[in-house]
């Protein structure tokens, strides 16, 4: 027997898990780093953290007792934040800090592709435009706003990219990425260099990876210098992985078909396959062969839902995280048709159904006998509602919903978990005691290392344990009006915001 390790760079840390062979964990270590945010809409992280944290992660599980007597790691696989891009040079190391995922500074840039989607139309398989988020529009705003940084670079990456580089030592990026994130053409196996041409960096391609490779793919084996960092044996494969939440999938059980894994944490990201491409421009995607070969991934999302509720929670009211239960038992209790107040959850824009780079948060209805278990509410209120306007929109294209899998920061907050349901007004399954992107990894580096046939064996093998929510139906009724009102709300204030943001620059 032997360990297959895997890697989760989050938005707010490393998290490592051990697995064995046959899918049972042997344990996760998480270690955090740190995201400044220099101005409004930017979000960046050093590069350097993100390999610290794994390193101390990866040590401290595998000096462990279960790690010590399962044998030597066979394989690891990585899942990371997408649209994270790192700035390198020529030997790995970041001439800037990386721009987040959450960034949003090249929303001029996403709008400015959507005016090629005509004689492009390789952008038909994101809905007619890239998003603000994505790699291909920060590239072209770091050419066009800091000239010296772009021309010095010899590679802009994803963050799994740069983390298979700092294994391996070679440039192979996850088809996953590179189709989801900067369009590349997957049944070509090529880049868009045309539209690359059109947007004026064309020169972007030698910055990319070397190769491109499908998720379960073998990237390279572990460097010996790496093998040493780690104090274990050199010799192990490192597989493909892709994105963190997109991967998940793999870890929702047997079959994947008519499955929505929505992985709700710092932000939500609403993911499903489908057997032929849906044109629609409320979701992003359909992305041919990003995950599995025969199928076509879509994608949808919050760009920040839990982390909304921590500015609630946390910065602005100033409770401690260890004191976070009595907040949410207290907002528990408030009757959800009576305390009146609306909210919105686009605090950094929104991915789905609105592609909106410069919608903001908002809160209206606040008297001054609005308490804070009543304001924390309505967030978690807003927070669902955006849930389901994501739902909606996937149906709405013809998504099968079939079957809705709740995983991430979400399992930690009941009353997260009962609104989003009640909102939604049927059922859904969460996963118990598991993270689905450590055991999606584990299906990864069990199929680059041949220990099963393929992704979907793997699946099927490493199900996790879930368990069912169901709505209250007399609560599902009251929230038909809040999900109008949210609905109402973000039409009225859309043009204030966009004013807003354009007048600030675009943040």
């Amino acid at each position: 027997m032997g360990i297959l390790l895997s890697i989760d760079l989050g938005t707010e840390g490393a998290r490592v898990g051990a697995f064995t062979e046959d899918g049972v964990s042997l344990g996760s270590v998480h270690r955090p780093y740190r995201t400044t945010f220099p101005r409004p809409g930017w979000a960046e992280q050093d590069p350097e953290t993100w390999w610290t944290a794994f390193v101390d992660a990866a040590r401290t599980l595998l000096a462990t007792d279960a790690c010590r007597s399962a044998g030597s790691v066979v394989a690891f696989a990585s899942a990371t934040t997408a649209s994270t891009v790192a700035i390198l040079d020529e030997v790995g190391t970041p001439l800037r800090p990386a721009l987040l995922w959450m960034d949003t500074r090249a929303s001029p840039q996403a709008e400015r592709t959507a005016q090629h989607a005509e004689t492009h139309t390789i952008l038909a398989w994101s809905g007619g435009s890239d998003a603000a988020e994505w790699l291909l529009p920060k590239a072209i705003w770091l050419k066009e706003n800091e000239p010296a940084v772009y021309g010095s670079s010899a590679r802009i990456v994803e963050a799994i990219d740069y983390l298979t580089f700092r294994l391996t030592g070679r440039w192979v990026g996850s088809q996953m990425n590179a189709v989801c994130k900067y369009n590349y053409d997957t049944i070509n196996r090529r880049f868009p260099i045309e539209l690359y041409d059109a947007l004026g960096i064309g020169d972007l391609v030698p910055r990319l990876p070397d190769q491109i490779l499908p998720v379960g793919s073998v990237a390279g084996t572990l460097t010996s210098a790496v093998a040493a960092e780690l104090g274990i044996a050199g010799g192990a494969l490192v597989a493909v992985g892709g994105i963190d939440a997109h991967v998940s999938l793999l870890a929702c059980g047997a079959s994947m078909d008519g499955v929505v894994s929505l992985v709700s944490g710092t932000s939500s990201a609403i993911i499903a396959e489908v057997d032929a491409p849906v044109l629609t421009t409320e979701v992003w995607g359909p992305y041919p062969q990003a995950l599995r070969p025969s199928k076509w991934l879509v994608e949808g999302g919050q760009i920040t839902s839990g982390s909304v509720l921590k500015w609630a929670g946390e910065t602005i009211m100033g409770v401690a995280r260890d004191d976070l239960a009595s907040l949410i038992k207290g907002a528990a209790a408030v009757e959800p048709g009576a305390h009146g107040v609306r909210a919105l959850d686009t605090f950094m824009g929104n991915r789905t159904p609105y592609r909106d780079a410069r919608l903001r948060g908002a809160v209206v209805g606040l008297t001054l006998g609005t308490t804070r278990e009543e304001l924390y509410r309505s967030v978690v209120e807003a927070v669902a509602c955006g849930t389901k306007g994501v739902i909606d929109s996937f149906e709405r294209a013809g998504v099968a919903c079939d079957r809705l899998v709740f995983s991430g920061g979400i399992v930690n907050n009941s009353l997260w978990q009962q609104v989003t349901v009640d909102v939604l007004g049927r059922e859904v399954e969460i996963v118990v005691g598991d993270n689905l992107t450590l055991r999606a990894c584990a299906v990864i580096g069990a199929t680059g290392a041949g220990l099963v046939r393929d992704l979907d064996q793997g699946a099927s093998m490493y199900a996790p344990r879930t368990q069912i929510l169901s709505h209250d139906t007399t609560r599902h009724d009251i929230y038909r009006q809040t999900y109008q009102d949210y609905l109402a709300l973000m039409a009225a204030l859309a043009p204030i915001m966009h004013e807003s943001v354009d007048r600030l620059g675009r943040g």
